[in-house]
């Protein structure tokens, strides 16, 4: 056997002829294990050997006998999306897996999961009747779970690539009519929050944006409103507000006639209170409906 340095290995012959290598590699948790590999020849262990000890270094961990898709799961939320993604597309991550996923699959180690795993997962959410949609996001979510499971070299392939999605048919929205939406507005005439409902229904606003609104986005002498902000509610978080999703959704709009008569301050709650509702034209509910 040759003598190396602590820490570059081992490389010996077996009796029956095989070549052996060893180094001490990282577990997920930090600390070290004895890890082999093998080879017919020398060189083609001293070649895996030099490899394991690169990723070593670098703080790859490599025992990946104890990644489960579990903890990988856990690993990936925490520490590579978690600082990066929007709080709204890391919830829908967590929950997806959390309730769809990890309940089956948590438990199997990274490697040994097949695209028969995933197929079957999918095929089982879809016959508890979950719509096509959802089961695209599980689908989706897994990808890229695994995708970054890949970067990081911890499996060969990613076995969802190989597993097809279900369809979705597109359903095209039929918008109301003129007279649906007056008789909306007139159904609502007596709620407090009918200048929100009318600047809705005549700006076409998503929910969240018009909850997010602020006195500071509305200039009722100019007639302009302000859409700067977004508000959803997630799980274990509440509240959250945020920017809009994209940079097209930040924009500035005429308001017609009718909600500027219709928008006194009186109607509307949000200047007095605490909070993160504070100064909003409307003020969310902090309950589930």
């Amino acid at each position: 056997m040759n003598q190396r340095a602590n820490g570059e290995g081992s490389i010996y012959r077996r009796a029956d002829g095989r070549w052996t290598a060893a180094c001490y590699v990282l577990r997920p948790d930090g600390t070290r294990v004895r890890r082999a590999v093998y080879g017919k020849t020398r060189k083609d262990v001293a070649d895996q050997l030099a490899v394991l000890i690169a990723k070593t270094k670098a703080g790859l961990p490599l025992a990946v006998e104890s990644w489960t898709l579990e903890r990988f799961a856990e690993h990936w939320l925490t520490h590579v999306v978690g600082p990066r993604l929007r709080p709204s597309t890391l919830s829908s991550y967590r929950e997806t897996l959390r309730l769809h996923v990890l309940p089956t699959l948590g438990r199997t180690n990274l490697r040994s999961l097949t695209p028969t795993h995933v197929r079957t997962l999918l095929a089982n959410k879809a016959a508890d009747g979950l719509g096509a949609r959802s089961v695209q996001i599980i689908h989706s979510t897994l990808r890229t779970m695994l995708s970054e499971a890949m970067r990081e070299e911890l499996i060969e392939r990613n076995v969802v690539t190989v597993v097809r999605p279900p369809s979705v048919e597109r359903v095209e929205v039929q918008p109301w009519s003129t007279e649906e939406a007056s008789r909306f507005l007139a159904a609502s005439a007596d709620h407090r929050l009918h200048a929100l409902f009318a600047v809705g229904v005549a700006l076409g606003l998503r929910k969240g944006e018009l909850l997010a609104l602020r006195w500071d986005d509305v200039d009722l002498d100019d007639g302009v409103l302000n859409v700067r902000q977004n508000v959803q509610r997630l799980p274990e978080m509440g509240l959250v507000f945020g920017p809009p999703k994209s940079n097209k959704s930040r924009h500035t709009m005429p308001l017609p006639g009718h909600t500027r008569r219709s928008s006194p301050a009186c109607t509307v709650c949000g200047r007095c209170g605490s909070g993160p509702t504070e100064g909003r034209v409307a003020r969310p509910s902090l309950g589930r409906r």
